[in-house]
C-alpha cells in the first residue's frame, strides 16, 4: 500500500470561495493528500440551490426556462471564479453544456458541476486536473472497472497532486455515465482502491457518523469506529452520510475510510475499517440505529406452505414480474410477510394479489401500510444472549407495538417494524437503552 491519502470533498465543502479555501488549507496541510476528488458546489445557505439540481433543471427545460437556469449557473460560477481570483473562460463550458442538452445527453449535462468545480479547485491548489471521463472506467452495466481504472491512474506521475471530478466515469463506448446522487463518494473509493491509498478521507459538513439521526435524537453520540459491514447495514436503512455503494471498491483491501468535517478539521470523525481491524467491543453493544418510514407489508397466509417446495420462489417471482423490489421476507409455518417500499407498489396492489392467487393459491393476502423499519446494528451483538430482548423491552416501555422482527443469521443487525407514527418514539427508546 502506498503512503497516499485520497481526499473527497462534498458539495457543502465547495459551496463558495470561503469553503474552497478551507479545502485548500486541508489538502496543503499534509503532502500525502495527492488525490483530491470533488463534488459539485452545494448550497451556500438554506434557501440556495445545489449546482447539480440546477443542471438537472437545465437538462429538462428548453427555451426561456433553460436560459434562466443558464444565467443562474453563470452567476454562480463567475462569482466563485472572481472570489478565488481564478481566470477561466466559461464560454466553452456553456457551449458544451448547451450542445449536450440539445443532444439529450443528460449524464453529460448533470456531470458538468463536478467537472468545472474540479477545474477550479485544481487551479487554486496548483494541482493537475484529471478528467474522470478519461480515467474512471466503468463496465457495460455502469459499475467500476477497477482493473482498467488502476491501469489508467497508474500512468500518472507520482510527483504531482491531482484533482478528479466525482460522480461520473466512462462506459466501454466512451460515453459519460453518472452514478446515483452522492456518487462522488463512490469515485473517491474507486480512486483510493486503484492507487492503493493508505486512507480514504471523506470530508463533509458533519463530524462523522452519529449513533442515530441527530434530527431525531439531538444528543446522539459520535461513532468513533464502524466496520464496512455495519456501515452497509446503516446506509441501506437510511443513514445518509455516505453513498450506499462506497464500500464495494474497498472490499478486500486494508484501506480505511475516515469521515471528517471540513469546518472542524481537528475533529477525528469516524473511521470505517474491515472486520479484521475492528477494536474490541463490549459484548452486546451496538454501533448505530437507522431506519426509514413508508413501507408496506403484504402478508400471505396458506396452510402447510412450509411443505410446498418452491413456494417462496413463486412468491418472489410475482414481485419480480411487477418490478417491485423486496426489502425483507420474514415468515412462519403458514404465513409469509413481504416487505416493500410503499411507493414501489403504488398502483400494482390488485395485480400482485391476483398473481399471487394464480401462482401460489389458494392463499389469503392482507396488506398493511404506514410501516416503518428500524435497524439496530453492531457486530458485538452476535452470539450475545438478550440483545433482541433488550431492543423489544425498550420499545415496549415506550408503549410502542412491534409488528415485525427480523434478524439475519449473521446476527449483526436486528430489524423491527412499527407504525410510521411510532417511528421517532421507538428510535428514542432504543437509543437511550444502549447509549
Amino acid at each position: 500500500m502506498s503512503n497516499v491519502i485520497v481526499t473527497k470533498f462534498g458539495g457543502s465543502s465547495l459551496a463558495d470561495a470561503t469553503q474552497i479555501r478551507k479545502v485548500v488549507d486541508i489538502v496543503r496541510s499534509d503532502p500525502r493528500r495527492r488525490f483530491v476528488v470533488v463534488s459539485a458546489p452545494g448550497k451556500r445557505h438554506g434557501d440556495d440551490e445545489k449546482v447539480t439540481d440546477m443542471l438537472i433543471e437545465y437538462g429538462r427545460t428548453q427555451g426561456l426556462p433553460r436560459l434562466r437556469v443558464e444565467l443562474r449557473l453563470k452567476l454562480r460560477f463567475q462569482t466563485l471564479l472572481d472570489d478565488l481570483g481564478v481566470a477561466l473562460d466559461l464560454s466553452l463550458f456553456f457551449r458544451t453544456l448547451y450542445d449536450a442538452a440539445a443532444r439529450g445527453n443528460t449524464d453529460l449535462v448533470v456531470s458538468r458541476g463536478e467537472y468545472l468545480c474540479a477545474r477550479i479547485v485544481a487551479d487554486v491548489l496548483g494541482f493537475t486536473f484529471v478528467d474522470a471521463l478519461a480515467h474512471i472506467a466503468l463496465d457495460d452495466r455502469g459499475r467500476p472497472n477497477m482493473a482498467l481504472t488502476t491501469e489508467l491512474l497508474g500512468e500518472l506521475p507520482e510527483d504531482r497532486g491531482y484533482v478528479i471530478p466525482g460522480f461520473y466515469g466512462f462506459m466501454p463506448n466512451l460515453k459519460v455515465k453518472t452514478f446515483s446522487r452522492g456518487g462522488s463518494d463512490l469515485t473517491g473509493a474507486i480512486v483510493a482502491a486503484a492507487v492503493g491509498a493508505k486512507e480514504y478521507e471523506n470530508w463533509t459538513d458533519v463530524s462523522g457518523l452519529r449513533m442515530t439521526d441527530p434530527r431525531i435524537v439531538s444528543t446522539a453520540k459520535r461513532i468513533p469506529e464502524v466496520t464496512y459491514k455495519e456501515l452497509r447495514e446503516l446506509t441501506y436503512m437510511g443513514a445518509t452520510v455516505l453513498h450506499e455503494e462506497v464500500i464495494f471498491p474497498l472490499l478486500g483491501t486494508d484501506i480505511p475510510i475516515r469521515l471528517r468535517n471540513t469546518n472542524e478539521p481537528s475533529d477525528p470523525g469516524t473511521i470505517i475499517v474491515g472486520d479484521e481491524h475492528v477494536s474490541k467491543r463490549l459484548p452486546g453493544s451496538i454501533v448505530g440505529i437507522a431506519g426509514k418510514k413508508d413501507f408496506t407489508v403484504i402478508r400471505i397466509e396458506k396452510g402447510l406452505m412450509n411443505q410446498e417446495i418452491g413456494f417462496i420462489r413463486r412468491v418472489a417471482a410475482v414481485f419480480e414480474k411487477h418490478g417491485v423490489s423486496i426489502e425483507h421476507m420474514p415468515g412462519g409455518i403458514d404465513t409469509l410477510s413481504v416487505v416493500v417500499a410503499s411507493d414501489n407498489i403504488a398502483g400494482r396492489r390488485n395485480a400482485i394479489a391476483h398473481d399471487l392467487q394464480h401462482e401460489c393459491g389458494p392463499v389469503r393476502v392482507f396488506t398493511h401500510d404506514n410501516m416503518a423499519l428500524i435497524c439496530v446494528v453492531g457486530t458485538a451483538m452476535a452470539h450475545t444472549p438478550g440483545v433482541a430482548a433488550r431492543v423489544l423491552q425498550s420499545v415496549a416501555r415506550s408503549s410502542v407495538n412491534v409488528r415485525m422482527i427480523d434478524q439475519g443469521s449473521s446476527e449483526i443487525s436486528i430489524i423491527i417494524g412499527v407504525e410510521n407514527a411510532d417511528f421517532e418514539t421507538a428510535v428514542h427508546a432504543i437509543y437511550h437503552s444502549f447509549a
